[in-house]
């Protein structure tokens, strides 16, 4: 049985192994082709700019945790924002609505003085009573009654100042009077009025004038009621479509403002109810509405 031949590797084992082998022209050398970039050498190309907006991204999430963290170890709760409201409402509590009333009113208020002569040039005071500014230009809303109670009217303003003051119009059905003073201050400030429409019973409501001769003074309360009607004493006057309120009022607040809590003038105080003959306030007191009033001083409509 014939086996394969098996061959060495080894020349000497190959067929002419004694004679030397032809001489094979050795190739000319050829330029070797340029390797295809890698992802190593890309990312060296760019290391530099990776860096930077690595380490900006790590600074920006930093950051945002930092501020998120902070946020809520700050989180401010209701009861923070009731405590801190409670906090300044103790350290500087808010005015009154009488003290904002009474305020806004108080350059526009005077005393109204009923004077006669008296002896040896003497001047009588008759009557005092209580107006208030509504034009600059010494324009004064009071009432009738205080008016025409004496022979010579004389005005004194906020800042002292007195002056002669003449009647410029009347108006019987609503126990109003306009006067005007002959001399005002500089800075003379007319009061701000507004239209009774919108108001309710239960707002609040500030009369400020002269009781008796004293003030100028306020006193708070609310409207008790709209559209009544009041007679006098005497049964000689029905005044109608009145506003009522409670707030405190004697004989010298006649013509004063009623203010509201907002500081503007929606009536001028014209009388009070009292059955007896103390004629002292015991709980009811009228006003004309300031639409009356500002038509008697020829002032156009609300």
């Amino acid at each position: 049985m014939m086996r394969p031949t098996l061959y060495s590797r080894s020349p000497r084992s190959r067929p002419g192994a004694g004679t030397p082998a032809p001489e094979t022209p050795t190739p000319a050398p050829t330029e070797p082709a340029k390797p295809h970039p890698t992802w190593g050498r890309r990312l060296a190309r760019f290391k530099t700019p990776l860096l930077v907006l690595g380490g900006a991204t790590v600074a920006l999430l930093a950051a945002y945790l930092h501020g998120s963290l902070g946020t809520t170890a700050q989180r401010i709760t209701q009861e923070d924002i009731d405590a801190a409201v409670r906090h300044t409402l103790e350290k500087n509590p808010l005015p009154s609505h009488s003290v904002k009333a009474y305020e806004s009113v108080r350059g526009s208020i005077v005393r109204v003085r009923g004077i006669a002569d008296g002896p040896i040039g003497e001047e009588l005071e008759q009557s005092v009573g209580s107006g208030v500014v509504i034009i600059d230009n010494g324009t004064i809303l009071t009432n009738l009654h205080v008016a025409a109670a004496s022979e010579r009217l004389k005005v004194v303003f906020a800042d002292g100042l007195e002056s002669d003051a003449i009647v410029v119009a009347l108006q019987p059905e609503h126990d109003l009077a306009v006067i005007k003073a002959r001399t005002i201050p500089d800075d003379l400030q007319a009061a701000t009025m507004r239209s009774t429409a919108g108001l309710n019973v239960g707002d609040h409501v500030t009369a400020v004038g002269f009781p008796f001769g004293i003030g100028p003074s306020a006193s708070s309360g609310v409207i008790s009621g709209l559209k009544r009607d009041f007679r006098s004493p005497e049964g000689k006057r029905v005044l109608t479509n009145l506003i009522q309120f409670d707030a405190a009022a004697n004989p010298g607040n006649s013509g004063g403002p009623l203010v509201t809590a907002e500081g503007e003038v929606i009536g001028i105080v014209t009388a009070i109810l009292n059955p007896t003959e103390q004629r002292v306030f015991i709980g009811i007191g009228f006003a004309v509405p300031i639409e009356n009033a500002a038509a008697g001083a020829g002032l156009p409509p609300f």
